[in-house]
């Protein structure tokens, strides 16, 4: 039911513990959940506020945020809800709650469609950009289709998909971390300096209202691929020290809130400016929308590159370990450099030929989303929490859980169709070579 290594060491400092080594402080948790969490979704906001407009796009952006923050804390009281036993794995905790069979199969593709998904987006998203720097640096060299500025971001990947494991990126996450702030700030800012557009509108587009419908759905998608981390969140506390009288969950909670704090900074003020400047008109990444000046939109793409490549790292880091894992135990294939050449490459080829192949930003990030983040963010961990912990029936602990799943329901089915439906009207126009 649980993993070997999630059983914690029989020494006072399990930091000594060889085979899973954990020393990770409070701010290196901030790291990777900034890193994590704020990425390619706070490029979108602004697109998503103009399909929702103001007071539903305000509305969303909070809700999304209480939301989330409240089932971060229910996976993080849940990672040691077992007296001397670490979780440290979303699948060990869904075989605990649901049963050796049914929590797998409930837990896994969730959590599998979370990586994979932002580790697609992160693809085009820094492939993008790379775009948008060269055009910005050089306007008069030949341009290059985006398709192969994916490629040449993604050869970053295959080289960085070489480090052993979380501990080994932690330079690497805070330098993300860092950059993700910075650019958001130069995003906003931006926005703020310029002013809104000649004929700028607030008004929703005109259309057909089905079309409407599906665009809002698609945003609520957006919102929702925005508060990510939760994905990962098990395997970053699974670095922090843990011992029966100092257990994991109050470093990893202090972290969490920062960052969450930071993410508050980075989502709010870009969501709002963008919309602002642009109005209904706005692109699906506010980046690529800003002109001048040309140097700081240059430095803000190159910052965005600079941060995905380490959130790509921090999502695929824990898909490395299981596909190791399986073809080591199952398959029997030697552990060593060449399993983590080809399996790892391979990896990192996959997703860049769906991101080749779909290069949709904001509607992958809409049926992503829905489909793929929602459950994880929402209300999957209110499900394990009830499961584990039984709170009594109509008592708050019960109520709010179960409001969460129900949001957390209908956000799913809603985004999941406009974001869906999104990218087949796009894919259906799409050139590849042009």
């Amino acid at each position: 039911m649980v993993s070997p290594s999630s059983v914690l060491p029989k020494v006072v400092d399990d930091a000594t513990d060889q085979a899973t080594p954990r020393r990770a402080k409070w701010w290196y948790v901030t790291f990777h959940n900034v890193t994590a969490m704020v990425g390619a979704g706070v490029l979108s906001l602004p697109y998503a506020m103009a399909h929702l407009g103001w007071g539903p796009g305000v509305l969303a952006l909070l809700a999304s945020w209480g939301i989330t923050l409240y089932t971060l804390r229910l996976l993080i009281e849940l990672h040691e809800c077992v007296p001397g036993v670490r979780f440290d794995r979303l699948r060990d905790l869904g075989a605990h709650a649901l049963g050796p069979r049914l929590g797998p199969w409930l837990v896994v593709p969730q959590q599998l469609i979370v990586q994979l998904g932002c580790d697609m987006v992160y693809m085009v998203t820094g492939g993008k950009c790379l775009q948008k720097f060269a055009e910005s640096v050089c306007p008069t060299c030949a341009p290059l289709h985006q398709s192969y500025w994916i490629c040449i971001f993604g050869s970053f990947q295959f080289l960085l998909s070489q480090l052993p494991n979380l501990d080994a990126i932690t330079a690497v996450s805070f330098l993300a971390a860092a950059m993700s702030l910075s650019y958001s700030t130069i995003s906003w800012a931006a926005c703020v300096a310029r002013g809104p557009v000649t004929g700028v509108s607030y008004a929703y587009r005109d259309g057909p209202a089905a079309d409407s419908a599906f665009r809002v759905f698609g945003a609520l998608g957006q919102v929702a691929f925005a508060y990510a981390g939760h994905g990962v969140v098990l395997e970053i506390q699974a670095t922090i020290p843990s011992t029966p009288t100092k257990p994991s969950g109050a470093t990893m909670w202090k972290g969490t809130v920062a960052a969450y704090m930071v993410t508050a900074a980075c989502y709010f003020p870009v969501a709002i400016a963008g919309y602002w400047a642009f109005g209904r008109d706005v692109g699906d990444n506010v980046l690529v929308a800003l002109q001048r000046p040309p140097w700081l939109v240059a430095a803000a793409n190159m910052m965005v590159v600079i941060h995905v490549v380490g959130s790509y790292q921090v999502y695929a880091m824990p898909i490395f370990e299981s596909i190791e894992t399986i073809l080591i135990t199952r398959f029997r294939v030697p552990q060593g450099l060449l399993l983590r050449l080809v399996a790892r490459s391979a990896y990192v080829a996959f997703t860049l030929f769906i991101a080749v192949t779909f290069p949709f930003f904001g509607d992958l990030l809409g049926f992503l989303g829905g489909f793929g983040f929602t459950p994880t963010s929402y209300f999957l961990p209110c499900i394990l929490w009830l499961k584990i912990k039984k709170p009594p029936r109509f008592s708050a602990s019960w109520f709010a859980n179960w409001g969460c799943i129900v949001v957390g329901v209908l956000l799913m089915l809603t985004s999941t169709i406009g974001g869906l439906r999104s990218i087949i009207q796009d894919a259906s126009t799409f050139q590849f070579y042009s």
